[in-house]
């Protein structure tokens, strides 16, 4: 038995919340259990110095977690002066996930920058980012759309990810933390609505994994990757 209760192939429960920033173009408060993150899309009329004049657009992220997002306070890394290799990787992954299902030369020269802001963490913070990022991300381009700056929105279908790992023999789909600090293998999966993969990152924390262990996870990660396209079809009112 789970520490939650929950079946092997069960979610946490997903909520996704749209319009909860009040300046933002898109935004979307994201919540898988007690992991919370706030997702917001902001519009920029200038693209990357290497993108100008090449008429396609740019989506991009950043990330970060509050100081007593964690069960301890931690430094803000701005604070430090520089950020860790894990923030860095974690955004260029949010960002991967979101162009891979952007029509960037149909966005025009603009740029829409995500921001995801952990606001409470219990395990696939990453996940849920992406998650919630896409649901954000359509906000902003439904508010070029409506300001008549683009007349289709440029997206391919929807992109969502979840985490699932190997406890105590079991293979599980989305970790909470006490789970994720004891996995035996750790993996995270960026996955299309049409099954296609965006990304795999999966580790062995302790003995190695075989090929069909990877398979096993990979169908827990469609379950639970289908389940929350579904709510992000619901909530922004997609087919």
């Amino acid at each position: 038995m789970r520490p939650s209760g929950r079946a092997p192939d069960e979610l946490r429960p997903v909520s996704l919340e749209r319009g909860v920033a009040k300046h933002a173009e898109g935004s979307c408060l994201v919540k898988f259990g007690d992991t919370h993150v706030l997702c917001t899309a902001s519009l920029e009329t200038r693209t990357p110095p290497w993108l100008r004049d090449s008429g396609r657009g740019w989506v991009t992220a950043e990330y970060g977690m509050l100081p007593r997002a964690t069960h301890s306070r931690t430094d803000r890394e701005a604070a430090r002066g520089r950020q860790s290799g894990r923030t860095q990787e974690i955004q260029r992954l949010i960002g991967r996930s979101l162009r891979a299902v952007t029509e960037l030369e149909r966005l025009g020269e603009r740029q829409i920058r995500i921001d995801c802001d952990v606001l409470q963490a219990d395990g696939g913070t990453r996940t849920a980012a992406i998650s919630g990022a896409f649901v954000a991300l359509v906000d902003a381009l439904r508010f070029l759309r409506d300001g008549g700056l683009i007349e289709t929105l440029p997206i391919r279908e929807p992109v969502a990810a979840v985490s699932c790992g190997i406890v105590d023999g079991t293979p599980l789909l989305d970790l909470d933390y006490e789970e994720d600090s004891r996995a035996a293998t750790d993996a995270n999966f960026v996955l299309t609505a049409s099954g296609r993969i965006v990304e795999i990152q999966a580790t062995a924390e302790e003995e190695a994994f075989s090929e069909e262990e990877l398979m096993r996870l990979m169908r827990l990660a469609r379950i639970g990757c289908e389940a929350i396209i579904a709510e992000q079809k619901r909530v922004l009112g997609l087919h």
